[in-house]
């Protein structure tokens, strides 16, 4: 990958500047309050994004997203493992943790902690693999002023969450966890965990769906499988612009989707991540539904992602990603 130079920008300025941009955008109804002299202010969401970032380039595109998104409010982002891969290295948390880190220095990102997860996935649902990210969760969860949620949205396997919930039990009122994860028939309410992210952690996500009283969100793979991006798109947005552009443009390029029998091409690339970014960005681009949990786990219920707006959470991403390119 190139050689990234070191920019000291920082993440707010962005913020600051795209304020104009994303006026033509509604405002979510629970993200508004009443301000003092009867102002109206913006209640952000709190949010850790949890990534096995080397794993694919999806991932890539929903930080780069997430990290200038005006309504989250950056606690963390943090690393996950993916060892079920064929091509898995030893360290597949490194190469994650080391892509979050050239990402945030790309954006000029200097005010979110960049906390390392667990490198091997839980061995059964009562031990822990403690890390710098499930510290990192537990902090901020217990730093959450009364009546809001910390949001973990992990974008890979559930270790460094459920870490945390067992290393912590109190934490567990204090969070909302959302997952990208499963394949799920709707009408039968069917649930398949032979899905890429349960694969690298089944203990984790067993562990999160058997915690009654926690918050638990699911953009299932039967959902966001819809939201697929052109290379010819992302060449025109991105294609040539210094910085993240050129970056994703590059990560799209020299990936080896080795797995992919067709589009060997690589013209169209699935956003599976991107969706529940631009869900919780915006959450009238998508529709949730509660059902119960799958039979071998407590039976309780949990709310999944049953549809989104493709086309309007492209519009979305590509306004913003604009906006910060042109400002950057």
């Amino acid at each position: 990958m190139q050689k990234l130079p070191y920019r000291n920008h920082s993440r707010r300025h962005f913020i600051k500047q795209a304020g104009l941009a994303a006026a033509a955008i509604s405002v979510p109804n629970f993200l508004i309050r009443a301000g003092t002299n009867g102002r109206i202010e913006e209640e952000k969401l709190r949010l850790i994004v949890d990534a096995d970032t080397a794993n694919e380039v999806d991932d890539l595109f929903a930080i780069a997203r997430a990290l200038i998104e005006p309504r989250f409010q950056l606690e963390g982002l943090t690393s996950a493992q993916w060892h079920t891969q064929d091509r898995a290295p030893n360290d597949s948390v490194g190469l994650s943790q080391k892509l979050n880190e050239d990402i945030a220095q790309l954006m000029g990102v200097t005010d979110v902690p960049l906390a390392m997860g667990s490198n091997v996935p839980m061995v059964n649902t009562m031990r822990p693999q403690a890390s710098a990210a499930a510290r990192l969760i537990i902090e901020k969860a217990h730093a959450t002023p009364e009546g809001e949620k910390l949001v973990v949205v992990t974008l890979g396997p559930n270790t460094n969450v459920a870490s945390a919930i067992l290393m912590d039990p109190t934490i567990i009122p204090k969070l909302k966890v959302c997952y990208i994860g499963f394949w799920h028939d709707v009408k039968q309410n069917a649930w398949s965990k032979r899905e890429f992210n349960t694969n690298n952690d089944p203990n984790a996500t067993d562990l999160l769906l058997n915690t009654h009283s926690l918050d638990f969100h699911v953009m299932t793979a039967t959902t966001s499988q819809h939201l697929v991006f052109q290379k010819e798109e992302v060449d025109r947005h991105l294609k040539g612009k210094e910085g993240i552009g050129n970056y994703l443009v590059e990560r799209w390029e020299s990936y080896d989707r080795f797995w992919q029998k067709t589009d060997k091409e690589k013209r169209n690339w699935i956003m599976w991540d991107v969706a529940i970014i631009e869900a919780l960005a915006k959450p009238s681009l998508a529709k949730e539904e509660i059902f119960v949990t799958p039979d071998d786990n407590l039976q309780r219920e949990i709310q999944a992602y049953t549809w989104i707006d493709v086309e309007g959470m492209k519009a979305q991403y590509w306004q913003a990603l604009d906006a910060f390119i042109a400002t950057n």
